[in-house]
């Protein structure tokens, strides 16, 4: 898969802009339970108050608190006392509409120009005093007190106890020695650190809201702005997370097909310098479905993967760091519980469904080799009444591949609902525990409700793990089988720049065999046996055979479709593995012996070879190739258009129009295999006649099945299962090749091969 992968370079800079969105989107999408948290816990449950730091306070409560802790100089420090005569008259105006009581007390104000750890400091010394001082004001806790302090006064006197009773607990604790009063404190301060920083901030922060109510700031206001600020953070938020994640789809998307066009461009790019060897080993369907199918999984899987690569993990991390930092911890095995049931529901599907992935894209494979062989040959299936059997054959084929897709998608559709049922389970879970930690003040609500934000977040990242996990093996079955045709090395190939020769311009257009032998690759018996001759400029050589004799094979191996096993070919004087291919096959005009034309017009199929060709040099080879006739007959003459294939011209004008694209490019060498079988006698005489004035100069190789096609040849050369068993003129092998002489009689009469050889003379 990471081989495949590399070719993402091309899209690094959109790959960097993705892997930069999905650390924002995680970023602000774990910062949004907190915000939730926040809006629960201090702008609902506490007022709009963030800590026990009150932002003002009446210098006399400021007194008050005082009493209860040792740190009145580290308190004091952080705050302004404002009077009346220690502000000019502006100023005062302005404390007075926010803090109303300044008329008539004193009061102390936060420092604007404290820092946020100052400021928990400060929360943390504060909380226990303000929470005492909250205790003590309360009517009941007065009562109770009271009556502890009397009851341990038995030597006072009675009217000194009905003067403790008219005095409140403040100014009681106040005239207390400090001896005694530390000793009662200790003893509250005891109590409290049995409680939770939660419950004691809490109450601390009630403390604060009744403070705030005495000095006539609006409570209410502090709550709704407070709501109202951090709703718009939290929409803020929101709206970077989906721009983030809108970017992050439309980039992974362009990345995904970006590397689709790549790898089929790769690919197709493989394929087109593949030998005839390599296409044996690779077949045809297979090689669309891998550059089609097998790459559109690589592209599915790659515009969700940076999701998962990127932003599963930071998700996963972070919601669990957050977790452990700001809810109690007593909760976090319920993270542990999920993790665990997800990852057993996905190895549980792994070893079910992992198999028949592997196995998907050998039945597509095989779905389009049986398609493509029954379209190809749907002439011959209707020759023979053989629809139903292929029918047969193809819905085998499709019901395999419809019983594995079934069988995946089954396992796969049992997997949403088992990791739902998960999740919902662990919501409940949560809601049950938690709502015990809110209930025995361990916890709060909003605490609560980000915790299950946070699980949830990890569950959802864990998912997708598992969700890339499952594409994955698909994926990469995929790119194992696009990774096997990009590093298939063609078994024909160039030499070294530095070790390839030039052509021998004084030997142009010669081509020599030497006791050229070949065998197929994996082959156990050689195909060509000590093939050894010399095809001239100027001259005719014909090559003529049995079926399976290798005729067609001896052609193939001068444009270099297969190379020699054996021997020596030599084009100009050097051997074909000593010059580039392109220059080899720009010397040749080869004519196959299936006539293949592309789809587009007759122009375009003619030029194919060398399109800067004038319009008369064209109809110069639809001319000797005897085209024009039929040509000319249709409507749009050279424009007509030419159907996939050429599916919409017979037999012999496909042959004649192969004929004329390769008299286009006016090489130096010809080679027909078998290209006049589909003429008839007539226009075959025509057409050799016309080639004759045209290649008068060239060399021409021609294969044939007619013997009227080759008599006139310079040279035949006759084989027989792979070897040479006659080489001659017409007149000679009939005389000394028995092979051709069986050849000849079986198409015409000894008195027809006579008189036809005298009227070729």
């Amino acid at each position: 898969m990471l081989k495949v992968l590399k070719y993402l370079k091309k899209s690094w800079v959109s790959v960097v802009a993705i892997i930069l969105l999905l650390c924002l989107q995680a970023y602000t999408d774990l910062a949004l339970p907190d915000y939730t948290s926040k809006i629960v816990n201090v702008g609902i449950q506490q007022g709009g108050i963030e800590d026990a730091v009150p932002e003002a306070i009446r210098s006399s409560q400021m007194e008050n608190l005082l009493v209860f802790t040792n740190e009145d100089g580290q308190i004091l420090n952080y705050y302004t006392l404002l009077e009346r005569g220690s502000m000019d008259e502006k100023e005062y105006e302005e404390q007075v509409e926010e803090y109303p009581v300044l008329e008539n007390k004193a009061i102390y104000v936060l420092k604007e120009d404290i820092s946020e750890e100052e400021r928990n400091t400060l929360s943390d010394k504060m909380a226990k005093p303000l929470m005492m001082l909250a205790s003590v004001e309360n009517e009941e806790t007065q009562e109770q007190l009271k009556e502890q302090m009397l009851s341990q006064m038995e030597n006072v006197p009675e009217e000194q106890k009905m003067l403790i009773e008219q005095m409140s607990l403040m100014d009681i604790l106040k005239t207390m020695p400090e001896s005694q009063l530390e000793q009662i404190l200790s003893k509250v301060e005891e109590q409290l650190n049995g409680m939770s920083g939660s419950i004691l901030e809490q109450a601390a922060i009630t403390e604060i809201k009744a403070e705030y109510q005495a000095m006539g700031r609006d409570t209410d206001k502090i709550q709704n702005d407070y709501i109202f600020i951090t709703g718009l953070q939290m929409l803020g938020i929101a709206l970077i997370s989906m721009t983030a994640a809108v970017s992050i789809m439309l980039l992974s998307s362009r990345v995904a097909a970006k590397l689709g066009e790549t790898l089929r461009d790769k690919v197709f790019r493989k394929v087109l310098s593949f030998s005839t060897k390599e296409f044996r080993e690779f077949s045809t369907a297979s090689l669309i479905t891998r550059s089609t199918n097998d790459i559109q999984q690589i592209q599915m899987l790659l515009t969700i993967l940076f999701r998962v690569v990127v932003y599963a993990p930071i998700i996963g991390v972070g919601g669990l760091l957050h977790v452990l930092r700001t809810s109690d911890n007593s909760m976090a095995w319920i993270i542990g519980l999920a993790i665990a049931a997800v990852v057993v529901i996905v190895l549980i599907l792994f070893a079910v469904a992992m198999p028949k992935f592997r196995k998907l894209q050998d039945l597509i494979d095989k779905i389009n080799l049986v398609a493509r062989e029954i379209l190809t040959g749907l002439p011959v299936i209707r020759a023979f009444n053989t629809q139903k059997r292929e029918e047969e054959r193809f819905d085998e084929a499709n019901r395999t591949l419809m019983k594995t897709n079934v069988f995946v998608n089954r396992a796969m559709s049992m997997m949403m609902p088992a990791l739902m049922f998960v999740m919902n389970s662990i919501m409940i879970l949560i809601i049950w525990v938690g709502g015990h930690n809110v209930d025995q003040g361990i916890m709060q609500v909003g605490d609560m409700m980000a915790f299950i934000q946070y699980t949830m977040q990890i569950i959802m990242s864990f998912l997708m793990i598992s969700m890339i996990s499952i594409m994955l093996p698909r994926a990469s079955v995929s790119a194992r089988r696009i990774n096997e045709v990009l590093e298939t090395k063609p078994s024909i190939q160039d030499k070294p720049e530095k070790e390839q020769k030039t052509f021998d311009e004084s030997k142009k257009g010669l081509v020599e065999f030497k006791n050229v032998s070949f065998r197929y690759p994996d082959a156990d018996t050689e195909i060509l046996t000590d093939i050894d001759f010399v095809a001239k400029p100027g001259e005719t050589t014909a090559i003529i055979g049995s079926t399976g004799s290798g005729k067609s094979t001896v052609v193939n191996l001068i444009p270099r479709f297969y190379d020699v096993t054996g021997g020596e070919l030599l084009v100009d004087g050097v051997n074909v593995k000593d010059v580039p291919q392109k220059e080899l096959r720009k010397r040749i005009g080869f004519v196959p012996q299936k006539g293949v034309l592309f789809s587009g017009t007759i122009k375009s199929n003619i030029k194919y070879g060398k399109e800067n060709i004038t319009e008369e040099e064209m109809k110069k080879a639809a001319s000797i190739a005897q085209a024009t006739e039929f040509i000319e007959a249709k409507e749009e003459k050279y424009n007509s258009p030419i159907a996939q294939g050429g599916n919409n011209v017979s037999g012999g004008q496909k042959q004649r129009l192969s004929i004329a694209r390769a008299l286009a490019i006016n090489p130096e060498i010809y080679v027909f295999d078998d290209s006049f079988s589909a003429l008839d006698l007539k226009t075959d005489k025509a057409l050799r006649e016309a080639l004759a004035e045209q290649t008068q100069n060239k060399t021409t190789i021609i294969v044939a099945q007619r013997i009227s096609t080759i008599m006139n040849a310079k040279q035949i050369i006759v084989l027989e299962e792979g070897k040479i068993v006659g080489k001659g003129t017409h007149e000679e092998l009939l005389e000394n090749c028995e092979t051709y002489r069986q050849i000849a009689l079986s198409q015409l009469s000894e008195e027809e091969l006579k008189q036809n050889g005298k009227e070729e003379k």
